[in-house]
C-alpha cells in the first residue's frame, strides 16, 4: 500500500514539473498552450484523485487547474502576474515532492 502512495506522489510531482515547463514555454511564446491547460489539469487531477482520493498532488493539481480556468474565464487581462511565477512554483513544488520521495524511499531501503 505504502508503494503505491509512494508512486502516486511521485507522478504528481512530474506531472507539476512538466506542466510548470510547458506553462514557461507557452509564456515565452516557444510553445502555445493557451487554452487547454487549465482543463488538462483538472483531467490529470481526477485521473490521480480516481487512483487515490487522499492523493494531496490531485488536490493540489486540481486546485491550480480550477483556479486558472475561472481566472481565465472571469478575468481574461490578469494572467500578467502569473505568467513565470505560478509555473515557477509547480516545477519548485514537484521538485520538492520528488525530492521527499527519494528521500524516503532511500529511508525505507536503509530499513
Amino acid at each position: 500500500m505504502e508503494r503505491m502512495y509512494g508512486k502516486i506522489v511521485l507522478t504528481g510531482a512530474l506531472i507539476l514539473i512538466a506542466l510548470g515547463v510547458l506553462i514557461l514555454l507557452n509564456s515565452a511564446r516557444l510553445y502555445g498552450f493557451d487554452e487547454s491547460w487549465p482543463v488538462l489539469l483538472i483531467v490529470v487531477a481526477v485521473g490521480l484523485l480516481v487512483q487515490h482520493m487522499e492523493n494531496v498532488s490531485g488536490w493540489l493539481v486540481g486546485a491550480v487547474g480550477v483556479f486558472f480556468l475561472a481566472l481565465k474565464r472571469f478575468y481574461p487581462g490578469s494572467m500578467e502576474w502569473a505568467k513565470y511565477v505560478v509555473p515557477a512554483i509547480m516545477i519548485l513544488t514537484g521538485a520538492f515532492l520528488v525530492y521527499e520521495w527519494f528521500k524516503k524511499r532511500r529511508g525505507e531501503k536503509k530499513s
